[in-house]
């Protein structure tokens, strides 16, 4: 089965933050069951998960064993807070069971590896890239209504960080619930919130010192 996304007129040409992400599927290999399995976006929305979409450029690299090895120190983290973590490339699932059988950095993957061979998906997040046929590094979080809240992009060279995209999920989890507020630079779960209004103009120093 070839990646399948639900069209229709309103569907954007790319992904936009802040703007409703299609339901789509993509075929996977899920190191948890140790066997083929499919991603469904709109299995997910329905369950009211989170989705993490974690790009990268292909399997048997150099880089990419070490971002999902340490996307995997983070995996039950994420879990907790609601999210299915689903890393994708556009290699075949066949060369995800591979890879993941091969490489010892792999082993406490459990996250399903989704497959974009025909690079359908990797257009859409704009993260495909046209010379080399791959995609680049990018992370994309879509919160349970669907919408894209985060958006990021590496080149081939930088890996990232996966504490990092934690401490941006517990932010929006947190925001999701709270609306009003807004989460400054660093923020983690217990620290101060603000609440934009218009005495707060020019004095952001004091509402976060108060």
């Amino acid at each position: 089965m070839s990646n399948d996304f639900e069209s229709n007129d309103t569907m954007p040409d790319f992904a936009k933050v802040g703007q409703p992400v299609p339901e789509f599927t993509m075929e996977a290999f899920d190191p948890a069951e140790g066997g083929f399995t499919e991603v469904d976006l709109g299995a997910l929305r329905k369950e009211g998960k989170w989705a993490i979409l974690f790009f990268y450029p292909a399997d048997f690299t150099f880089v990419c064993p070490t971002e999902l090895a340490d996307l995997a120190t983070r995996h039950e983290d994420l879990k907790k807070l609601g999210a299915e973590v689903i890393s994708v490339s556009t290699d075949t699932k066949f060369s995800h069971m591979a890879w993941r059988s091969d490489e010892r950095m792999l082993e406490n993957v459990k996250f399903k590896m989704a497959s974009d061979p025909t690079g359908e998906v990797s257009r859409f997040f704009d993260v495909w890239d046209f010379e080399t046929g791959l995609a680049l590094r990018g992370t994309f979080v879509i919160n349970p209504e669907g919408v894209l809240v985060s958006s990021e992009i590496n080149f081939y060279n930088v890996g990232r960080n996966a504490d990092e995209l934690v401490r941006k999920v517990e932010a929006n989890t947190y925001l999701i619930d709270h609306p009003a507020e807004v989460c400054p630079a660093k923020w983690t779960p217990g620290e101060k919130t603000l609440t934009p209004n218009d005495g707060m103009v020019g004095k952001v120093y004091e509402a976060l010192n108060d």
